[in-house]
């Protein structure tokens, strides 16, 4: 995890609780790209918005929040992003968006996957109530990488994916 400099975080999604396990696990803060609609509830969105986070409209191309992600990261912020896009239904990592391969080649800065399991747990699909988990919840880091000029979204992606899958013990597809 390098300690300094723009930074985005690509993390699989497999429960509510995702963001307050990854940033409890990161040892720098994170804003976090979220979905709109946790904006309509008028407290969770002024919470979220007091946290640092910004919203993406999901199911639509959204350059407003390609935009905020890429110039936060080039700004120094850590950046986490969940490329799937939503929740996983069953746990297992669902295909990745290209929009989070085009957030790091807009901001060109290093970018890092961190695996997570266990969260399903605690906080399962569909269930806004935590409950006692018997088993430890994860977030395994990767290695950050830099990509170049010519790293096209299919190479971003298929890394992102292939490095998601190696920290949850998922086989590669």
């Amino acid at each position: 995890m390098p300690r300094a400099g723009g930074l985005i975080v690509l993390s699989n999604h497999i429960s509510d609780c995702d963001p307050l396990v990854s940033q409890l696990a990161c040892p720098r803060g994170m804003q976090f790209m979220s979905k709109s609609e946790l904006w309509e509830i008028k407290w969770l969105g002024k919470f979220m918005s007091w946290w640092g986070n910004f919203s993406v409209k999901r199911g639509e191309p959204d350059r407003t929040s390609l935009r905020i992600a890429s110039e936060l990261a080039k700004s120094g912020a850590v950046v986490c992003i969940y490329p799937e896009g939503q929740i996983s239904e069953d746990g297992k990592l669902q295909p990745l968006k290209a929009g989070a391969a085009l957030i790091v080649r807009m901001a060109g800065v290093p970018v890092i996957c961190c695996g997570m399991t266990g969260n399903d747990k605690v906080m399962p699909y569909a269930n806004l109530v935590p409950r006692p988990a018997f088993g430890w919840v994860t977030a395994t880091w990767g290695e950050a990488k830099t990509f170049g000029d010519d790293a096209t979204n299919e190479d971003i992606i298929a890394w992102a994916e292939a490095d998601l899958r190696r920290l949850i013990g998922e086989p590669s597809s």
